[in-house]
């Protein structure tokens, strides 16, 4: 099986904040502020959680159509 990146993130402290940049071909970039790591990295990983399940659920739909079909034919 082939490896693939799902992500790249990025994270910066500014002055008073931290600031996450999280990278994919599918959402493009998104960016997130806190002024704690904690919750910074809970953001992410939270939006990261919903759009693979997301993704996941569109296969999912894929491939039920797509067996449809082969039944059709």
């Amino acid at each position: 099986m082939e490896e693939e990146t799902l992500y790249d993130i990025e994270i910066h402290r500014r002055e008073n904040a931290y600031v996450g940049k999280i990278f994919s071909d599918a959402d493009g970039v998104k960016e997130f502020r806190s002024e704690h790591l904690d919750q910074l990295l809970r953001d992410i990983t939270i939006d990261m959680q919903l759009a693979l399940e997301e993704f996941g659920s569109k296969q999912g739909d894929l491939a039920e159509v797509l067996q449809e079909q082969q039944q059709s034919w």
